[in-house]
């Protein structure tokens, strides 16, 4: 028999240094009004050394269990998302378990990119309905600087670091929709860190006209299989990837830009954490109410994207 899932808490970390636009520009040849005008941001945090994938994920992860009254050794399942990885062997995610004292919990690494986190809330909200587990903690947790360069100076003043999470719990009634998602594994070279190289490039125009392709679409998409449309969603609450990006696509669906989350302009670019941040800073802000709806959007390298609409807690 298959139960429903919800969102039941939700937590994050940010990193203690905020770096300014000023900041980013002393070190390339960009300003700091080029940089707001293009990307929407004004800071963005820069971990420091004590400042992990784990350490800042175990921080998320734990906001959410107290947010959602959870007990760490009811959760069966921790996935962390992130393609920023400290050791390809082992995975974070084992570690992340134990140090929130998930004893025994199953717990595995996904990377989809930025699209990481929109993957592992479906793949979680899978085990729970099935029944495998009660309660899943979905993680996503980057160090997107370890890989920019201010010689690289597009991407070097967008990308940042942080970590999101939510609780994902049985539930009588289905809060989570089913996903849409998809890949086009030919661009693969449009957003990557090239063979042999240690730094992240990409082909800014492309990524645009790819995300404005493609994601409307899947929004429509994904309010269909949940049974409900663009025009009756709450908030909509994509990847933070740019402002541009946010505003073509909101424009597209017909969502006002004030129901539009943007993290972007004081968190950055955080890739698979950005999602259930930008959600925390809503809620936190006071714009949100719980039962209200969602949609989340993630897309990044690979080229991949999924989202479904989501209950906000």
């Amino acid at each position: 028999m298959t139960a429903g899932a919800r969102i039941s808490g939700l937590g994050g970390y940010r990193p203690a240094r905020s770096v300014t636009n000023e900041e980013i520009a002393a070190s390339t040849s960009l300003t700091a009004d080029w940089i707001t005008d293009r990307t929407g941001l004004r800071t963005r945090g820069h971990a420091g050394d004590a400042e992990t994938i784990v350490a800042m994920a175990v921080e998320a992860g734990a906001a959410a269990l107290r947010d959602a009254g959870v007990a760490p050794e009811s959760v069966g399942l921790v996935v962390l998302a992130t393609q920023t990885p400290e050791n390809l062997i082992p995975a974070g995610a084992p570690e992340i378990a134990t140090l929130l004292g998930c004893a025994g919990a199953g717990a595995y690494d996904l990377n989809a990119a930025c699209a990481g986190f929109t993957y592992a809330l479906a793949a979680a909200a899978d085990a729970v309905r099935l029944g495998h587990v009660e309660h899943a903690v979905v993680i996503g947790s980057e160090r997107l600087t370890d890989w920019t360069t201010p010689a690289i100076e597009d991407v070097y003043a967008m990308l940042a670091d942080g970590a999101g999470a939510v609780v994902v719990s049985r539930a009588a009634e289905d809060g989570i929709g089913p996903p849409v998602w998809g890949s086009d594994g030919a661009r693969r070279d449009v957003l990557a860190v090239p063979d042999g190289e240690r730094h992240i490039t990409m082909r800014g125009k492309l990524v645009f006209k790819w995300a404005i392709d493609c994601l409307p679409p899947a929004a429509r998409l994904a309010c269909e299989r949940a049974g409900t449309t663009v025009g009756d969603l709450d908030w909509l609450v994509m990847h933070q990837a740019n402002r541009r990006i946010l505003d073509a696509v909101a424009k597209d669906l017909g969502i006002d830009q004030d129901r539009v989350a943007r993290d972007i302009i004081d968190a950055g670019n955080t890739s698979a954490a950005s999602v259930p941040l930008a959600l925390l800073a809503l809620r936190e802000s006071g714009a949100t109410r719980p039962g209200e709806s969602a949609l989340f959007l993630g897309f990044g390298a690979g080229l991949t994207y999924a989202g479904q609409v989501v209950t906000i807690p």
